[in-house]
């Protein structure tokens, strides 16, 4: 795992190995981040990420220049390494929170221009996600979310739903304010 772009391109992560997390691939990460060049600025946005994880994407967008991201998951060990690594690095734009997702969601006031959310896999309220984010009205007008999930589930029949793209058992679903 490794930043593949922006002022820390190249640097390779190495997150403590009993995290419960399934880190997004280089390769999905890449494509992710190639669609999304083609469609926002990334420097000086704001991003939540939820599920963050090791960081890994938290890492990738400070890295491109996002003024803010915000990091929320239920692991302290997760959200520790991405605080260490964070410091060690100067990236000052990345704040974390230990939450559970849908509870955060529920008091979030700020809106962003990008939303990531990786859930488990086997998280059951995962088409919820999409739901709660335009209800509670967490976009900026134009803003994305994108989801990260098993590339057999559909996620379509929200009426934000872009499209879906497939890597392997991954996919990302992309819905538009």
């Amino acid at each position: 795992m490794r930043i593949i772009g922006g002022k820390l391109r190249g640097l390779r992560l190495n997150p403590p190995n009993n995290l419960p997390a399934r880190p997004t691939t280089d390769l999905a990460k890449e494509a992710l981040f190639n669609i999304l060049q083609n469609q926002i600025e990334l420097e000086d946005i704001k991003v939540l990420d939820l599920f963050s994880g090791t960081g890994n994407l938290s890492l990738e967008f400070s890295s491109r220049g996002a003024s803010q991201v915000t990091a929320i998951d239920r692991n302290i060990t997760g959200l520790n390494y991405l605080k260490d690594m964070a410091k060690k690095h100067g990236l000052e734009s990345i704040k974390t929170y230990r939450a559970d997702v849908f509870k955060y969601l529920d008091m979030e006031t700020e809106q962003y221009d990008i939303v990531f959310a990786d859930p488990p896999y086997d998280l059951n309220r995962i088409p919820e996600i999409a739901k709660v984010v335009f209800e509670k009205d967490v976009l900026v007008d134009g803003g994305l979310l994108i989801i990260e999930h098993q590339s057999m589930q559909n996620l379509s029949n929200h009426p934000a739903f872009v499209e879906q793209r497939k890597y392997g058992h991954s996919s990302f679903s992309f819905f538009k304010k």
